[in-house]
């Protein structure tokens, strides 16, 4: 029987959601008729947590009859970020790994009943792609409005350093079975087809001179940490007496930002308890790479996070100086690597989010690195959802 695609006051919304990874956009108000993602690594994960294991096959191969059977109201996209990365070669539409996300794009037009909305999230950059401006051809022909953000956790009190581009799609009309044409579009028009950098609209302000005042750029987020909860909330063990619970998943003062490439040596295959010794950074690396160690916010950990140094995240200083004012030396304050329930906390995971007991520490952090910040996508969807509720 043909689903119809008008939404009842107090039905959920239905969703797909495509790249799933280790599911940060299945913890919101909506029912999730399906997931897709090709990691089989991030399927388990996303089964223990979420009771359903995503579909492993390639999504490239969907056909839009198969779209349509879901009736879906929402699709939520998280394709790979690795064409528009500035370490990458910015092969962009090129690059092999957009290409399933360009094939879904392009089914759109040729669905019976197109989702209401979309939502997308990538890295900074893309929005300076060509795909960006092939999907924004597609959903324009498609007649959907759009609204971009580029936006990061310190927006939303976490002291987290990760801005993301996300996209915002509403349809201008969709078809109910007992209506012809059914309107549907955001409500403060004035920020169709804009780049935001501010959090104002999702807050329930659309005044654009509030909008445009408090817009961030990007070399200007370091000043919301002043603003942000301490470091502290979202670390799970203070000493090195204690035992880190790899089950569940918050010390310090400051974190120190590494920079440059050296491997961790030690590869830890996690049983149920992990000994903070476990995630100390050794006294090599920091002789070799203490010289990047100077950030006191906590930067984006990448999926490379424990296995290299430079650019893959940030490091926990455990241990500060006893006179307030006087620095002391890396080797005094004891570094360490966040842990990945720590690593989980700031992006904003819920506390009874697991890791299945086979997957090793740079397994669970290379699943973290690729996921999403929590505390910025659900008042992201709040906000497009209530545009059509």
């Amino acid at each position: 029987m043909e689903k119809d695609m008008c939404k009842n006051d107090g039905e959920a919304w239905r969703v797909l959601e495509f790249y799933s990874g280790i599911g940060g956009m299945a913890d919101v108000s909506a029912q999730v008729v399906e997931a897709f993602d090709i990691n089989d690594k991030a399927n388990d994960v996303y089964e223990l947590n979420f009771g359903h294991r995503p579909y492993q096959g390639n999504i490239q191969n969907l056909t839009a009859a198969e779209l349509d059977m879901y009736g879906a109201h929402a699709w939520l996209l998280s394709p790979p970020c690795q064409p528009y990365t500035r370490q990458g070669l910015q092969k962009q539409s090129s690059d092999a790994r957009a290409f399933s996300f360009l094939k879904i794009l392009e089914l759109i037009p040729h669905t019976v009943k197109p989702p209401h909305m979309l939502f997308v999230e990538n890295v900074v950059g893309f929005e300076t792609s060509d795909t960006h401006a092939k999907m924004i051809e597609i959903l324009a022909n498609s007649d959907y409005l759009t609204q971009e953000f580029i936006l990061s956790p310190l927006q939303f009190g976490v002291p987290y350093s990760r801005p993301r581009y996300f996209c915002l799609v509403a349809i201008i009309y969709f078809v109910c079975m007992h209506a012809k044409r059914k309107p549907l579009s955001f409500r403060c028009q004035l920020l169709n087809n804009q780049l935001l950098r501010s959090p104002s609209p999702l807050l329930g302000n659309d005044d654009m001179t509030v909008i445009t005042k408090h817009d961030q750029p990007d070399d200007s987020w370091d000043k919301l940490l002043e603003s942000c909860d301490p470091v502290e909330r979202f670390l799970e063990f203070s000493n090195s007496g204690d035992q880190v619970n790899t089950e569940t998943g918050f010390l310090s003062t400051g974190t120190a930002a590494v920079d440059d490439f050296g491997a961790a040596e030690e590869t830890v295959e996690v049983d149920r308890c992990v000994s903070i010794d476990h995630f100390l950074v050794p006294l090599s690396l920091i002789e070799r790479w203490g010289s990047a160690m100077d950030s006191k916010r906590c930067c984006c950990f990448t999926k490379s996070y424990y296995q290299y140094v430079k650019g893959t995240g940030s490091l926990l200083a455990t241990v500060q100086p006893k006179n307030k004012g006087k620095a002391s030396s890396l080797k005094e304050q004891h570094l360490r690597y966040f842990t990945p329930r720590e690593v989980a906390n700031l992006h904003s995971f819920p506390g009874d989010f697991q890791f299945p007991h086979h997957l090793s520490l740079r397994q669970r952090y290379a699943l973290l690195g690729n996921s999403l910040s929590i505390a910025v996508v659900a008042p992201l969807l709040q906000y497009l959802f209530a545009q059509a509720g």
